[in-house]
């Protein structure tokens, strides 16, 4: 098995619904920012991964004629908001297992205004299973956005464990948009105070309406080679896949009761402990993560199944700072998914083309100091999650 490396990356600016270009139009910008940045043509791709879930079928090789038409396998993958993520899982497992050594993973995602839905509403719900286990966990609630409701549910359910307040929730968003200001391609960079995130709407639980990431419309790329072909093409390839896993959910999702549990707890946890090993890393050798804070519970609730604080230690981790600059690890220079945006496609590769500039040290003003290792969770609930660690090639 060969170790994969990220030749190239890229992304376009994230914008609201209404305000982006056609998602092929997207998705060819992204595609040719990643190949120009690794210096290859569209001819030497060997395979592609298409991300997205709001197209119909075979959107993929609508994106990539736009670039080329050269009888490559494309393959469309769609798994909720880990679906960029699950496209890089793909691509990174066809370079390893030696079946290519230059695959393409991108994603794309225009979306509609508003909380987020089921499109198909003639058949049985697609979460089932989780929706049932939280109608009995929280009741029936007309009222709140459902996804508000199984992550507010999931910040009741720790809150009712450890006791902390709204406002420390509250602080992950102040963090999210400090970071922002300096990430052009973030939908939302205008600082907020704590006063500001508190006093918007109230969604569900302890979360308000700027603690929810908006829909977004966007497209990111990452282009995979093997080091043997980096080395025939000669190849700048600094950045390496050190370890990676996919999880889907456990019997403990549906069986402990817990919100929580519901919104994949135990998918992060187990996918984290397993990238952990193959690496040979642990959480201290990381400086820098870009986790799925859809909602900033989840944000709360990840730091500790990735290990980054002890369970019950997230309060601790976010008054004294450990989550930002100077601290222990700054986790979504980005802005994250509540200030950068959130394409369902795009995310996973998004996250990409942050670490892999970080790694570099390429990120400008968002630049981490030192950075040796850098870690992605990406999370779709229904369910999936991919957990990525990189490091340098």
């Amino acid at each position: 098995m060969s170790r994969t490396l990220v030749a190239g990356v890229g992304m376009i600016p994230f914008a609201k619904p209404g305000q982006s270009a056609d998602w092929d139009v997207m998705a060819e910008q992204a595609i040719r920012f990643a190949l120009t940045d690794a210096g290859v043509g569209y001819e030497q791709i060997q395979q592609a991964y298409a991300g997205y879930v709001y197209a119909d079928s075979t959107a993929g090789q609508s994106a990539l004629y736009r670039v080329g038409c050269t009888g490559i396998p494309i393959v469309n993958v769609n798994n909720n908001c880990s679906t960029g993520s699950t496209a890089l899982f793909l691509a990174r497992q066809m370079i390893e297992a030696g079946a290519a050594d230059c695959v393409l993973a991108f994603g794309f995602e225009q979306m509609m205004p508003g909380a987020l839905g089921a499109v198909f509403n003639d058949r049985k719900r697609t979460l089932d299973h989780h929706l049932t286990v939280q109608e009995q966990i929280l009741g029936q609630d007309d009222t709140s956005p459902l996804v508000a409701q199984q992550f507010g549910g999931a910040g009741l359910d720790y809150q009712s464990r450890y006791g902390v307040p709204d406002e420390v929730f509250g602080m992950i968003s102040v963090k999210a948009r400090r970071h922002a200001v300096n990430n052009p391609m973030a939908l939302f960079r205008d600082p907020l105070s704590l006063d500001e995130v508190m006093q918007s709407k109230r969604l569900y639980g302890p979360l308000t309406r700027y603690q929810a990431c908006p829909p977004t419309c966007g497209a990111a790329a990452a282009v995979l080679v093997s080091p043997d072909f980096a080395a025939r093409h000669g190849l700048d390839a600094k950045v390496a896949i050190l370890g990676q896993a996919m999880t889907t959910d456990y019997a403990e999702t549906f069986s402990s009761r817990s919100m929580i549990s519901v919104v994949g707890y135990e998918m992060t946890r187990e996918a984290g402990r397993s990238v952990y090993e193959q690496a040979g890393v642990g959480p201290d050798d990381i400086q820098v993560v870009e986790l799925h804070d859809c909602f900033t519970a989840n944000e709360l609730i990840s730091y500790e199944g990735l290990g980054l604080c002890e369970e019950g230690g997230a309060e601790a981790y976010i008054r004294d700072g450990l989550n930002t600059y100077g601290g222990r690890h700054v986790v979504n220079p980005s802005g994250g998914l509540l200030s950068k945006g959130h394409p369902l496609g795009a995310t996973g590769l998004a996250q990409c083309y942050e670490l892999t500039h970080q790694l570099r040290g390429s990120a400008d003003r968002r630049q981490v100091d030192g950075v040796r290792h850098a870690l992605q969770h990406n999370l779709g609930l229904g369910g999936a999650c991919v957990v990525t660690l990189y490091g340098a090639a």
